[in-house]
């Protein structure tokens, strides 16, 4: 167990910081009274019971939000999406659940969730599909959220890939699955054969949350069509039922295809309703504006305006090479860093403060408590090769240690790279800090 981290470089915070770590708790957080040079890191090292950060950024772990871990590492099987559409994914995903059995999904799962631990990922919301009549996939995933809690917390979201009210006995296998343990309702309105079952089905959701004590996460406008407008229903019954603080609105990408005036009246509804927003950057970007021509539409949410008007919005990654996306490694940064450039957050403050939207704003989407790094709350946290949120994100910085309880579950070991100018080696470092006399 790891008992100090010592000369830690803090969010918000100047200077290094020493932190006491106690029965799976942080004990003490002090200013360090040992040193490095100003702007640059020394050597990493773990000794013992201490791991010296070397002027490194100490930070809470990672969140991934927004998963599929029931259909990660499918893509290909039985067939590719050569389409590269949401709409022949859910064919592709539909021909590969007949082939699921418990031990399928608990092996996949179980792989992603390693990428993701060795990434700095510690909490997990997975969706997971319902419209299985024998539920396989949930079996497996609540296997797994049992053995694995001590390195992963896992919510499972109870997900009717073919909705609620348009797959058959869809409504009763929701409530076995919440029955069966399901941590959150979700549902798929836009996916519904009509507008009428789409409202349904989120009237449904909600229904089901109070009637379970659940909180909700819906699929909601996962599609280009300006004329799909769930996401008012679903923060009307949020702001109606006072239920916003447990509701999450995934994707809503039809909200960056909507007219201004139509977007300005919904954002008083979505501000006063308090709910969470998810966007899919990676995926987002891969599976949207594929009916169009030209000019293509970015196909994310309006994630800057929703932040302006004082909205909770997180990234995550939704799909891991499978039949929607056949990419990915479970790098929250590398979602970040896709996020930042077609949202065009990239002013230096918005990228000096960009972590929230893997972090702090994926807790409160997840309503985690004790997250945060203070006096008291548990010893999760990771060591990021950076010196500030900045770099971090520029760099894409690996994270070299991740502490669970205080225990070291993930460690990653820096490469090292070497350019041949005149003859001589000349290693390289990617970080940069400006020098004195460099310009403004």
């Amino acid at each position: 167990m790891i008992e100090h981290i010592k000369r830690a470089r803090l969010r918000g915070r100047d200077g290094l910081w020493d932190i006491a770590l106690s029965g799976g708790k942080v004990t003490a957080i002090d200013t360090s009274g040992a040193s490095v040079s100003e702007g640059n890191v020394e050597s990493a090292s773990l000794t013992g019971t201490t791991v010296d950060a070397g002027g490194r950024l100490v930070c809470p772990p990672f969140i991934e939000p927004h998963v599929h871990l029931d259909a990660a590492l499918t893509a290909g099987q039985p067939e590719w999406n050569r389409s590269g559409t949401l709409f022949e994914g859910v064919q592709r995903w539909a021909q590969r659940k007949a082939f699921l059995s418990v031990r399928d999904v608990k092996s996949r799962a179980l792989r992603a969730i390693q990428w993701q631990v060795a990434s700095g990922v510690q909490f997990v919301r997975t969706h997971c599909d319902t419209t299985d009549p024998k539920l396989t996939a949930l079996h497996a995933l609540l296997e797994l959220r049992e053995q694995l809690a001590d390195v992963v917390t896992l919510q499972i979201v109870a997900f009717p890939q073919e909705g609620i009210v348009s797959f058959p006995r869809g409504e009763e296998l929701m409530v076995e699955a919440l029955k069966l343990g399901a941590d959150v309702v979700g549902a798929t309105p836009h996916l519904e054969f009509t507008r009428d079952d789409g409202v349904r089905a989120v009237k449904t959701a909600f229904d089901l949350a109070e009637r379970f004590d659940r909180a909700i996460d819906i699929h909601c406008d996962e599609i280009d069509d300006e004329q799909s407008r769930f996401l008012e229903v679903v923060a009307s019954e949020a702001h109606h039922r006072s239920m916003g603080q447990r509701v999450a609105a995934s994707h809503t990408t039809a909200m960056g295809s909507y007219n201004d005036a139509y977007a300005f009246k919904l954002m008083r509804l979505l501000s006063l309703s308090g709910i969470s927003f998810i966007a899919n950057p990676l995926v987002n970007i891969h599976l949207q504006g594929r009916f169009d021509t030209y000019p293509k539409r970015r196909g994310l949410t309006r994630v800057k305006e929703l932040l302006a008007a004082g909205c909770n919005v997180c990234f995550g990654h939704d799909d891991l090479f499978d039949p929607w996306y056949p990419l990915g490694t479970a790098n929250m940064l590398q979602v970040l860093h896709m996020g930042l450039h077609v949202c065009q957050l990239m002013g230096y403050e918005e990228l000096s403060d960009s972590l929230k939207l893997v972090s702090s704003n994926s807790a409160k989407t997840l309503g985690l408590t004790d997250y945060e790094l203070e006096i008291g709350s548990d010893a999760n946290l990771i060591v990021l090769d950076a010196i500030d949120e900045y770099d971090a994100v520029r760099r894409q910085s690996a994270v070299l240690y991740s502490l669970r309880g205080g225990r070291v579950i993930a460690e990653t070991k820096p490469s090292s790279t070497s350019v041949n100018f005149d003859g001589q080696s000349v290693p390289i470092d990617f970080s940069h800090r400006r020098e004195a006399g460099e310009g403004a």
